[in-house]
């Protein structure tokens, strides 16, 4: 979809080495199932399902992790690893393992309540796809031409965010996106902060939702790149490069070339809630192709949302778009 603000070039997506292995991981994992799981687990490329993503602890289509044999599990995660850089496989299987801490109190949270879903079919020219999700941790990946991808949206969650008890205490997940935030936010004056604050109280959850498309204006707009000084630019740079930098290494590179090519200087940071830490807190960096947000409100602000919504290319709109208009039996 193009965003109401305006047309912006697609993202550069050829990433052939990162689809081998993919599509290895894909076929390895299929090639482990039953009739009856491969029917739970696949799907056509076509239609609404590709779409539907939460990253709340519900029930949704695809083959169940707890529904698989160890080794089937291992092929899930496996290929859930290829979207992501060394630092974001740690990070999501992080988020993973927090499941078993909420399972101590509440059943429905569990390791192995996540879900795999493969579109259409792994390797050749076709368009085709992969989703792995379940509570905090969601992925989408579109494959095209044998050669190109895309992997938003992205979402990681952490609850909770900084453990309180047992063998992992004072563990945090998701402490850079928290921290740097709030640091931007301290080195702001008193004029500066009285714009890009923009609410005293945060939202209860990031504003983009689960929406198929995100809504350009969902998010507030606080304080403009060009009103910061160098330096609270460079430590919102970082900020924005580590939200891309949890994506492989080659599908990172494509998406920051992306955002220099378009630039930053229509960026713009706002933030709501307390400075203080273990207060709920949330803030958005917005431009006119994505959106950054993050949310810690809930189970007394230690309970992370966060997530990086495309525009244009969530679902690998931008360049199914380029594919269909060169393919005429489409």
């Amino acid at each position: 979809m193009t965003s109401t603000h305006e047309t912006i070039p697609p993202a550069p997506s050829a990433a052939p080495d990162v689809v081998k292995r993919m599509t290895a991981a894909a076929n390895a994992f299929l090639n482990t199932l039953d009739g009856g799981q491969r029917s739970a687990a696949t799907f056509r490329f076509e239609g609404d399902e590709r779409y539907e993503w939460a990253y709340t602890p519900i029930d949704r289509n695809g083959l169940l992790l707890e529904d698989m044999t160890q080794e089937q599990r291992d092929a899930a995660l496996r290929l859930m690893d290829t979207a992501f850089s060394e630092r974001g496989v740690q990070t999501a299987r992080q988020i993973i393992s927090l499941e078993a801490i909420l399972g101590e109190a509440n059943p429905i949270y569990s390791v192995t309540r996540y879900w795999l879903s493969v579109f259409g079919t792994p390797g050749g020219t076709e368009p085709w796809g992969w989703r792995f999700g379940g509570h905090h941790a969601c992925v989408s990946a579109t494959v095209v031409n044998g050669s190109e991808v895309t992997v938003n949206p992205i979402f990681f969650g952490s609850d909770p965010a900084t453990v309180k008890h047992g063998p992992h205490k004072g563990m945090r997940t998701l402490a850079e996106e928290e921290d740097w935030a709030r640091g931007l936010v301290r080195s702001m004056s008193a004029d500066q902060k009285k714009i890009a604050v923009v609410d005293t109280v945060a939202p209860s959850d990031v504003l983009s939702k689960n929406y198929r498309v995100a809504d350009p204006d969902a998010a507030p707009t606080g304080i403009a790149f060009s009103a910061l000084s160098d330096p609270q630019r460079e430590s919102l740079v970082k900020l924005v490069r580590h939200y891309v930098d949890r994506t492989a290494d080659d599908l990172a590179s494509n998406y920051w070339r992306h955002v220099e090519s378009v630039g930053m200087d229509r960026w713009s940071f706002a933030w709501a809630g307390p400075e203080v830490p273990g207060q709920g807190h949330y803030y958005a960096i917005s431009a006119p192709h994505f959106v950054v947000e993050y949310d810690n409100t809930q189970n007394g602000a230690n309970h992370v949302h966060s997530v990086l919504r495309d525009f244009n290319n969530d679902w690998g709109e931008d360049i199914l778009a380029a594919h269909y208009s060169r393919s005429d039996h489409h």
